[in-house]
């Protein structure tokens, strides 16, 4: 872990230049918008009662508007940043090295030239995307989320990126649909670390249905108001800020809408170490390691660990009845 320092004042959004690249039709957004909110309050509130105070903090019918209110919802977060260079080299993808500071120089020759992510399973329309058809699904928002590593340290990062219930809502999924499945690309020849046994390959996570809907679950294709760097997972990957940080599977090529519980990588490799549910929970500990406390990359000491990474006024409802001491 590097030596702790003062985290530099990098800017949120330097240039415009992403956003404005990144612009769309504002009647195209507000339509997929429309849609992603019914199929989401659809899948939260199957039947009512608490899961719909949960859609209603959730913030269903209408995007943030001021800072009060993205805070409020969860978007953003009233805490320094992690600077650009720690979120930009250290990192864990062992698609390209296990170590963290090694990450970012093995993968900077990667290139996401004609990039394709299919979205099947039980869907009505499964379809195969590429980046510009991503780029139509909605406009880019800035999320600044805190992000939780089951390794007990944390960043807090400028993402920009998009619901992936507005992805989800193009492609219609049906009634039939319990969990979301994700696939990182396996190509050895572009990501060395596959052509080790560090991990069985491809990468494989997952989650229930109602939490891939839930608004602050992004897909996120640029941090630091740029595009995302290959390190951290170029050119789209998952980001569930409730969640351990290896939840977020990273450079994303499928998308399957499934019925039972995916068998997920890290799930399947050490079952008795990480759960499939892997909410930040600071009261189970890892098995070999205390969860109540995490370093925040660049500040000096430790922190309590906060129960859904701070995110339970905004998810807590979707895990009424589940024992959250199943993480691992």
């Amino acid at each position: 872990m590097p030596p702790p320092a003062p985290p530099p004042a990098d800017p949120v959004s330097p240039p415009d230049v992403y956003f404005n690249r990144r612009s769309f039709l504002r009647a195209g957004a507000v339509a997929g918008s429309v849609a992603a909110t019914a199929l989401a309050y659809r899948w939260l509130n199957p039947s009512g009662g608490a899961a719909v105070e949960t859609a209603k903090l959730a913030g269903l019918t209408a995007p943030a508007t001021s800072p009060a209110a993205a805070a409020a919802l969860g978007y953003r977060v009233d805490e320094p940043l992690t600077s650009l260079q720690d979120v930009t080299n250290y990192n864990n993808f062992y698609e390209f090295s296990t170590d963290k500071e090694g990450v970012a120089p093995a993968a900077a020759g990667f290139k996401t030239d004609g990039w394709k992510i299919v979205v099947d399973g039980l869907v009505a329309k499964p379809t195969t995307f590429d980046l510009d058809d991503l780029r139509r699904t909605a406009p880019p928002e800035e999320r600044v989320y805190r992000m939780r590593c089951v390794e007990a340290w944390s960043m807090v990062i400028p993402w920009a990126g998009f619901p992936l219930a507005k992805l989800l809502a193009r492609v219609e999924p049906t009634s039939a649909a319990k969990h979301v499945a994700f696939e990182t690309l396996l190509d050895p020849s572009r990501m060395p670390g596959q052509k080790t046994a560090a991990l069985n390959w491809p990468y494989v996570e997952g989650l229930m249905m109602a939490e891939a809907m839930h608004p602050l679950t992004i897909l996120a294709t640029g941090l630091y108001g740029r595009e995302l760097p290959p390190q951290d997972g170029a050119p789209v990957r998952l980001v569930v800020p409730w969640k351990y940080g290896f939840k977020g599977i990273k450079s994303i090529v499928r998308i399957s809408l499934v019925d039972k519980q995916p068998v997920t990588t890290w799930a399947g490799r050490a079952p008795d170490e990480y759960g499939f549910l892997a909410n930040v929970n600071p009261q189970v500990d890892h098995p070999r390691w205390s969860q109540a406390n995490e370093q925040r990359i660049g500040v000096p000491g430790r922190r309590p660990t906060l129960m859904f990474n701070g995110y339970g006024e905004q998810v807590a409802g979707l895990y009424a009845g589940v024992d959250l001491r199943a993480n691992f």
